[in-house]
Parts: C-alpha cells; structure tokens; sequence
C-alpha cells in the first residue's frame, strides 16, 4: 500500500520532471489556448516559468530531507517562513495561522540543456499523532496549493498591470496573492481556463520587491467576482446533501474501494441503478472529493470511504438522517424562525425523540447517526479526571446512546467500572455492543430518564444531551444530576460550545439544526456556567475535543 509520505515523494519526483521539461514558450500557449503570434512573444519577453509547486506533509525535518534527496534535490538554503500559503491554509481550514508550521523550499532543478529553475517546496509539519491530519488528507485530494510560476524580469508596474490584464483576456481568473516580507516579493495568483493543457490549474506571476498597490487592485477584481459565485455555491449545498445521502441510501459506497477502481457499467449493474444517471452523480462526487476517476475506473477517497456501511468511523448513518428526516424539516426552518415552533414537530407531527422512538428502524438510524460523529470523543478518555480516577471507579454515562463513549472509556481504563443510564430499548442495543467488547462484566447497565440518574458514582459523563433541552429543561436534568453526586466526584459534559468571539464553528451550524429540528440550542461556556450554577454546580475547565467539540469540566459547589 502505498502511504501518504511515499506518495508525497511521488508527486514531488513528477513535479521535478514536469519543471525539467517545459519552457516558457511551449508553456504559456497550453495554459492559454489561443495566445500565439506577437502578443506571446511579449508575453515570453516579460516574464519567464521559473518553478512548479507544491503542498507536503513531512512528520519532521528529517523525512523532509528524505523525501528531497529521494528526488536529488539539495536545497541551498534553510527553509524560509511562508506567509500566503499559510493564510490561505488557515481560511481554509478554519485555523489560527500560528498553529501552521509551513516552510518554502526552493531547490534547484537542472534542465537538458543545463539551465536551472526550482521546484517550490512548501511543506507543512504534520507531527504523528496531530490533528493537522485531516487538513493533510483534504490537501492532498484537492491540491489547492499546487501551481506553476512565472516570474517577472522587469517588475515596472505598467509591465506588472500588462500581464495580468494578458491573463486576463485568455480566461485566467485572479484568485488571491500576498506579500511575502521574509523574501520581499509580491505573489498574484490566477485560475488557469477551464481549457488549459498543461495540467495545473493554479499560476502564479512572482515579482521581486513590495507591489501590494498593484497587488490590491488584483485582490478587488479577485473579491469582487466572489460574491455571486460563493452565493451560487451556497445555494446549491442542498443538492450535496443529496448527493451524498443517495450515494450512500444506493449503496454505491459499500460496492466501491479505495484500492481498485471499478467501471461505470460494472458500477452500476452491482446497485441496480441506470448507467448514465449514476455517472453524472460520481462526476458531482468527484468535484466533492468523495470519489476519484481514473483510468481504471472510479475509487473512493478517504472523504468517501466514511460513506461505507462497513467503514471504520463510517458516517453513512448519518449521511442518511440529515438526507432523509431532518432534511425534510429544514424546510420549515423560515417558520421556526418567525414563529418559535420547532420545523420537525410541524413537518411530522411530534417531537423527533417521540417520533423515532415509534420507528424501531429509524431509532436505530438515529442512534447510529449519534454514533457517527464518535471522532470526537478521541481524546476523551485521556481527560485528567478519568486519568486519575481511583481503583474500582465508576464512571456513570447519562444518556449514554449505544454505549460507544463508556467503551472507550473502560477500554482506556481497565481498572474503572461503568453504570450506563438510557431508554429500555437503547440500553438494550448498548448491553449487546459493550458484551461483544467484552465490558459487561464491569458494567451495569440501567433503563430510566434524567430523573433516575445513579448515585454513588465517581465520574458523571453527559455527552451531547443539553443542546437538546430549553434551559428550563436543562436546568432540571443538572439538578438530578447534582443530588446523585458526592462532594468529591466530577461530571464531564461534552458539547459544542459557541465561540465566544464569533469565529467559524460548527457549533454555530449545529445551533441551527438544533433550533429547527429538535427546539434546543447550543451555548457559551459562560452560558453554560450560568446554567450549572443555578444547579448547584460549578464549572472549573474546558478543553477542545475533535469536530469543534469541547469537555466542560464540573464540580458540586462544596467541592
């Protein structure tokens, strides 16, 4: 099997052949069809390919260096910071620009003819372990940062404005740039027209020297084409919506891998569905990242293989109830917002906990969808208070589901107990899935509500259970909760909590679908705090969990 590092390697060795046999003559008429005759000469003229680039995700400067001299590259200088590629990282994956470590390499290559141009190395550190794994896959599928350079010989603002108004009239659209003061130059970014040949889809124009006025009026044009396209894209996040929860009611996922790839025809006649239709489907996906075409046929991705039903991790429960129930109440989200009326109860009927609760197949759907979003509770078990927790502890799961977070828990911490606390039929589900874990000989397992909430236990666990509730309702349940405690035990919540100063979360989605499907809300700590205090308790820490959750940490008043 080929790994993410050796394929790193790979791609690297291509770019280092494609920057060996290309020149600017031969190059710039595939990325702009059409452009020949006089205005290419000046073009060629004006400004020179100097390097191809790309994104890796070396785990420390020593595979780095590896991964380089696999493909004979010796950089001549250390790596420098970068500064646009790493504010474009941290956009687009909703990240503090300092928790990116990116560099910029800039090894030379030499040609047949023994000219030299450079390969442009950025390389962001992925540690083991690390949570920038996820934004490693998602680059690597998608390659935003892979480009070719041109860089200007004379950087005069009146050539500068030329060539990008010469982009221009050959269909290259601006698409960002920056300032880079560590090397002081100046970075304008193109998409390439939809019928570029050479194979990327990203140029760059590289100007010695600070040109951020020429800079800002290439960045308005940039912004000022945004507007209708991010709207358009918006407005049709529905329609992915669909995609995937076909993609995964068809069960299209579960005939495809990630190792082989399979033909349409083949495809198609394995789920029962026409031909022609669930091509234009996969070429959707395929723009979504959640499959790959090749010649070989279509493979899923990482993104798609979550679709699986026999994935590890797998999300089709979940892709399925946001697809089919709570995507028909959505509907009714403009009357929840002008009325208060929950959209789900006004779409069905009742309540969705009454209303799966009468559905034995869909209550099971639902408690997988609950399942799905497991990630989350990672780290979970390596929390100080379970860490520390004594010989013979009892930890008591509230509301535990299906019993996947009291697992882990007992599984990370052979010497502690565990009392699951749910619906009859749920602790049912979660008695045969602990069993086959082999947990039920230290684990008791009770049917009952909020109300029935065990004492004597040494670690509360109430995950993903307030953001359901008013907070009347809330309140209730932490003062059930709070008279089974002793002075000396601990409750750990897990939720989504709001940002305190606005920035993207998707505890700020789930606030929606909370309010539209089930008439609960998500919160902020300090919220959060009120609500504990008027219990009787008190919150004493908060720490990030996967998937923008967080585990508020809480103690009885006495304590």
């Amino acid at each position: 099997m080929i790994t993410a590092l050796s394929g790193d390697t790979s791609r690297l060795r291509a770019t280092v052949d494609f920057v060996k046999e290309q020149d600017t003559a031969t190059l710039l008429p595939l990325l702009f069809p059409g452009l020949d005759g006089p205005e290419l000469r000046a073009l060629v003229e004006c400004c020179d390919f100097s390097h191809a680039a790309l994104l890796v995700f070396p785990s420390d400067e020593a595979a780095l260096a590896a991964m380089l001299a696999d493909c004979g590259l010796v950089p001549g200088t250390p790596p420098q910071p970068s500064v646009v590629v790493r504010e474009r990282l941290a956009v687009r994956h909703k990240r503090g620009a300092a928790e990116l470590d990116v560099g910029i390499l800039r090894p030379a290559v030499e040609r047949p003819d023994g000219t030299r141009r450079m390969v442009e190395v950025f390389a962001l550190t992925v540690p083991p372990g690390s949570d920038l794994g996820t934004v490693a896959a998602y680059e690597r599928e998608r390659q935003h940062e892979t480009h070719i350079a041109f860089e200007v010989e004379t950087p005069d603002p009146l050539v500068l404005r030329g060539l990008c108004a010469a982009f221009g009239r050959y269909g290259a659209t601006p698409d960002g740039g920056g300032y880079n003061p560590h090397e002081n130059g100046t970075v304008f970014y193109f998409t390439a027209p939809a019928e570029a040949k050479a194979g990327y889809r990203r140029v760059e124009l590289y100007v010695p020297g600070d040109h951020r006025d020429i800079l800002a009026a290439h960045l308005d044009e940039h912004r000022a084409r945004q507007p209708a396209e991010t709207l358009l894209r918006l407005l049709t996040g529905a329609w992915t919506t669909q995609a995937l929860a076909a993609f995964a009611q068809l069960e299209v996922a579960d005939a495809m891998d990630e190792e082989r790839g399979i033909g349409l025809a083949e495809l198609a006649r394995d789920t029962g569905v026409l031909a022609p239709n669930l091509a234009t489907l996969l070429r959707y996906l395929t723009m979504l990242g959640v499959v790959n075409e090749g010649r070989d046929g279509f493979r899923l991705t990482d993104t798609g293989r979550l679709l699986r039903a026999d994935a590890e991790g797998s999300m089709r429960a979940l892709a399925l109830m946001y697809g089919g129930p709570f995507y028909e109440s959505f509907a009714g989200l403009g009357h929840t917002v002008r009325t208060g009326e929950v959209a789900f109860e006004r779409c069905f009927g009742e309540n969705h906990f009454d209303h799966f609760a009468r559905d034995p197949e869909l209550a099971e759907l639902f408690d997988r969808s609950m399942a799905a979003g497991s990630r989350m509770f990672d780290p979970l078990p390596t929390h100080p208070v379970l860490a520390a927790a004594a010989e013979g502890a009892t930890v008591v799961d509230i509301a535990g589901g299906d019993g996947e977070l009291l697992g882990r828990i007992l599984s990370a911490h052979p010497r502690l107990h565990g009392i699951l606390l749910e619906r009859p039929r749920t602790v049912e589900t979660a008695r045969r899935l602990l069993d086959a874990a082999g947990h039920t000989e230290r684990c008791a397992f009770r049917a009952g509500d909020f109300a029935d909430v065990p004492a004597g236990g040494d670690v509360y666990v109430l995950s993903r259970v307030l953001h359901d509730w008013d907070d009347d309702r809330c309140r209730e349940i932490l003062r059930h909760i709070a008279r089974a405690m002793s002075d000396t035990a601990d409750l750990l919540v897990v939720e989504r909590v709001l940002p305190a100063d606005g920035s993207a979360s998707l505890a700020t989605a789930w606030d929606l679908h909370m309010m539209c499907n089930v008439g609960g809300r998500e919160r902020r700590a300090d919220h959060y705090a009120r609500l504990f205090a008027d219990a009787g308790l008190t919150l004493v820490g908060l720490a990030p969990l996967p998937l923008d959750g967080s585990v508020l940490h809480v103690r009885t008043r006495s304590r």
